[in-house]
């Protein structure tokens, strides 16, 4: 299991990432936890919706979007709270991947 995303350069630690191919594009599934600390870059950095996906320990790099997203908790306003973020990205095709 990898253990860092990075996404437009902004380094997340993941808590589950399953990688597969879809129409012969990458597809990956993350899990990671966001504090109330974290919440608003977080949000700030995903409503972009298309990145710069790097996950080192596998040596891929490509562009990519979300294709699903949603958390275990809407308000993370409130000091000292942890949601779980899911979050799902799919290369975007032509875009000259590595591998």
């Amino acid at each position: 299991m990898a253990e860092e995303l990075i996404l437009d350069g902004h380094t997340i630690k993941l808590d589950d990432y399953e990688e597969s191919l879809m129409d012969g594009l990458r597809k990956l599934s993350v899990r990671f936890q966001v504090t109330s600390e974290e919440y608003h870059d977080i949000a700030v950095l995903l409503y972009k919706e298309t990145f710069q996906v790097s996950v080192p320990e596998r040596n891929l790099l490509f562009e990519g979007k979300i294709v699903q997203y949603f958390t275990s908790l809407t308000n993370l306003y409130q000091e000292g709270q942890t949601g779980d973020y899911y979050l799902t990205l799919l290369e975007i095709a032509g875009e000259g991947s590595q591998k």
